[in-house]
């Protein structure tokens, strides 16, 4: 009985990792009920194998191994989850994957150039804009997308544009000064790549 249940948590992780490597369109495995997804993530075109009701955020984390962005509480009321879909900020969690298929994608994960943070996560580090930590990748991607929206004022209006993402460590005024800083720097904010 041990062989067998082996062999089977074997043939259960080679399949896993079939699902979630980046393969030709002809190799991806699919599961009863899912299909292939083809999407542009970080300027990398990946596809996988999900059930057409799978959220991008669980796309993401679960088969495309990008965990940067967080699941906080899948309601689409915390912000942790934002990324960007050809440039716009969305709710990843509230998102279907198979809705972003050939839509350009981007997470925190695509937002340094190789070891050079973005200006806004140098910022957030710089002016102690996180504690725990779990917000930050969301709040991160708000904070550049209003840049780029051009909704950085004031600390009014950065707080009203930042509103939908939320920190239970209540870093505000320091996620605040992270976006003045690079408002201040004439980082416009980059949404597009």
């Amino acid at each position: 009985m041990v062989d067998f249940v082996m062999r089977g948590c074997e043939s259960v992780k080679s399949y896993q990792a079939l699902r979630t490597a980046p393969t030709p369109d002809h190799a991806v495995v699919r599961g009863p009920g899912e299909v292939a997804v083809h999407l542009q993530v970080n300027g990398e075109s990946r596809t996988t194998a999900i059930e057409p009701r799978v959220s991008l955020l669980d796309a993401l984390r679960d088969r495309l191994e990008l965990t940067g962005t967080k699941k906080g509480c899948n309601q689409g009321a915390c912000g942790a989850c934002t990324v960007w879909v050809d440039g716009r900020r969305v709710l990843s969690c509230l998102t279907l994957a198979i809705t972003c298929e050939n839509r350009e994608v981007t997470t925190i994960e695509g937002l340094s150039d190789g070891d050079t943070l973005h200006p806004m996560q140098q910022a957030f580090l710089d002016c102690d804009a996180l504690q725990c930590g779990y917000c930050t990748p969301g709040q991160i991607m708000s904070a550049v997308a209003l840049l780029a929206e051009g909704h950085a004022g004031d600390d009014t209006e950065i707080r009203e544009w930042m509103s939908g993402n939320i920190c239970r460590c209540a870093a505000y005024p320091h996620i605040r000064a992270a976006v003045r800083r690079v408002r201040d720097q004439g980082e416009p904010g980059d949404a597009s790549r």
